[in-house]
């Protein structure tokens, strides 16, 4: 299938060829990285396949792209002492529209100003002062909100507190309804208020009927206003939240747009502006040094050269994805690995996905559950080139976390997702040879493994401190029903986003497949099916974030919660990572390529 590589691996069952020492050793671990219920195991049988290489047929990928673009940048790191001196100098005057006061109206403002920071992607840096103000706001927030009628406020400051964890009442918007019980005509004219209530809308949990009613009423108007009169800048916001709303966008690529729909506001702070591109500049230099040495780092692997051209080659798609698990310059080291680490799982998905056939896969899988690289000896040329690929990439990870920690470098639990999500390749292999066709729920439940949600967001930990990433496995093994849910909304959105390639080649395994066979449905029905589910989905995870959000530290959350918005991110339109032309190419180049003017004279161009 072709799928995206975090998103995108195969759903399985338990196999026969696992010794019993490895299935005692990983015991601690569920077998199924996605069901939460015991799943059927079934017999199946192995398919015959030619295994003759020369013989053997497969859709050839091209190369990137990108190639060396940003191995070739001249471009100087210590470049980001002279932004860190210019943004130094802005930040004592945020920080004092930041300081804290009793006063009503002064409180709404700072509300406003918190929401303005996380749109230009600059909240990080006044972390402290934001909570302590949403601490001391949420305990007084019926005193706050009890003479508040501008819907734009009302909306900004819900979705501000329910982004942070606090479950501000819904109820809020009610003062907005007629005694028709509908939402009143006049607000059809606000367009920025229509806008920030939909934005609003998003955060809903299933037992918020008024949320449902003001999407609906939101959206529908907003389509209207971004065809008429609004402002050129404004009509282009309406679309691009129409398309993707900012929760469930990447927070900095919803920054790299909104920096310049703020600029082209009659009224805006010049200070947040100023300070808003710098930190972007800032970024952008740490991002292009990453990418210089992770493009060093490819060419050196050369599997280019090594292996059939069968597998996708995404190294600069993989550090998107790494930026969008954490943007933040603290989180350097944990970008790096985790794209090195999404690369691995890229060439082993298309590895057993696109090219070798059941009984090459069997072996491959057996050599990852023993982790024992002698076992390579018995595997096709190359086959030891993929499984030798895949212990180098751990092993440089491990020896690059020690020398960053300077100390042991806990790979396990996050290794242990890796050979969970490994089984499901040859037990989706055999399973689609067998032609079982199973109920769409028994897919569902087995194919959200596939999905690869529990093996990446394990990987994101690396990048955590030792304390954060050991609470991080703890959480991840109890399969919380919030990763539960993200999973199942990626399989149904990779599954619709990648379901006519899959038909094209022959690949019947696919839930929208499934889905039309079990009820007679048209295609156009089971989209129209599977979009509610994933709208319900999303609704789960809004509530499920609300009641752990206390409970489990926000490092930790913060993961989950962004590696779900790399759904979002890759399947709005079509499979964006497997043909990354059109909106993934245009991610890359707005966050890597895009020269962001910041007055920084002093800076070689981007």
């Amino acid at each position: 299938m072709e799928t995206l590589t975090i998103f995108g691996q195969k759903c399985g069952t338990q196999v026969s060829l696992l010794s019993p020492n490895v299935v005692t050793k990983l015991s601690r671990f569920p077998l199924t990285s996605f069901a939460r219920k015991p799943t059927k195991l079934v017999c199946l049988k192995t398919t015959d396949c030619d295994l003759d290489e020369s013989k053997r047929t497969f859709n050839k990928f091209p190369r990137s792209d990108w190639g060396d673009h940003f191995l070739r940048l001249p471009i100087n790191v210590s470049d980001m002492d002279a932004v860190t001196r210019e943004m130094d100098a802005l930040k004592p005057t945020i920080r004092k529209m930041l300081m804290y006061s009793q006063d009503v109206e002064e409180t709404k403002k700072r509300i406003l100003l918190i929401y303005l920071l996380v749109a230009l992607g600059m909240a990080y840096h006044f972390e402290d002062e934001i909570d302590d103000n949403l601490k001391h706001g949420f305990e007084n927030i019926e005193t706050i909100m009890a003479d508040e009628f501008d819907l734009s406020t009302v909306s900004v400051m819900f979705w501000v507190f329910r982004t942070y964890g606090y479950n501000m009442s819904s109820d809020v918007f009610r003062r907005f309804k007629g005694d028709d019980g509908k939402f009143e005509d006049c607000l059809t004219k606000d367009v920025k208020g229509l806008l920030s209530l939909y934005e609003a809308t998003q955060l809903g949990t299933s037992t918020e009927d008024i949320l449902d009613e003001a999407m609906s009423f939101a959206s529908s108007h907003l389509e209207y206003l971004a065809g008429g009169t609004c402002p050129p800048h404004i009509s282009r916001l309406i679309k691009n939240e129409l398309y993707m709303p900012q929760h469930h966008n990447c927070d900095i690529l919803f920054a790299s747009e909104y920096i310049w729909f703020y600029e082209q506001e009659d009224v805006h702070n010049k200070v947040l502006l100023e300070f808003a591109k710098l930190n972007f500049k800032f970024l952008q230099l740490h991002w292009i040094h990453e990418l210089k040495i992770l493009t060093k780092w490819w060419n050196d692997q050369d599997l280019l050269s090594k292996l059939p051209p069968y597998f996708r080659d995404r190294m600069v798609e993989c550090h998107l994805y790494g930026v969008i698990m954490y943007f933040e310059p603290k989180y350097s080291f944990g970008r790096t690995i985790l794209a090195k680490l999404l690369v691995l799982l890229t060439v082993v998905d298309d590895t057993c996905d696109r090219y070798g056939s059941v009984p090459e896969v069997a072996k491959l899988l057996d050599c990852v559950e023993r982790w024992d690289p002698d076992l390579g000896e018995s595997l096709p040329d190359y086959l030891k080139t993929v499984f030798k690929f895949t212990l180098d990439v751990f092993e440089d990870c491990e020896r690059a976390g020690r020398c960053e920690e300077g100390q042991s470098f806990n790979v396990e639990g996050a290794l242990a997702e890796f050979k969970i999500l490994q089984r499901t390749h040859l037990s989706f292999a055999e399973w689609a040879a067998a032609e079982k066709v199973p109920t769409v729920e028994e897919y569902l439940e087995v194919g959200g493994v596939a999905v690869t949600m529990y093996a990446t967001i394990a990987l994101g930990f690396l990048g955590l401190g030792p304390r954060a990433r050991e609470q991080g496995y703890e959480w991840l093994k109890s399969r919380p029903k919030l990763v539960h849910d993200l999973a199942t909304k990626g399989r149904l959105m990779n599954d619709m986003g990648g379901f006519k390639d899959d038909i094209g080649r022959g690949f019947i395994a696919n839930a929208v497949n499934y889905y039309m066979k079990e009820n007679g449905a048209t295609e156009e029905e089971t989209y129209k099916e599977f979009h509610k589910i994933v709208r319900d989905l999303e609704k789960s995870v809004n509530s499920e974030f609300l009641k752990i959000n206390k409970g489990v530290p926000r490092e930790i959350l913060s993961r989950a919660i962004n590696c779900g918005k790399m759904i979002d991110v890759t399947y709005r339109s079509g499979d964006g990572y497997t043909r990354p032309k059109g909106k993934f190419t245009e991610y890359v180049e707005s966050l890597f390529v895009d020269h962001m003017d910041a007055s920084l004279k002093h800076l070689v161009p981007v």
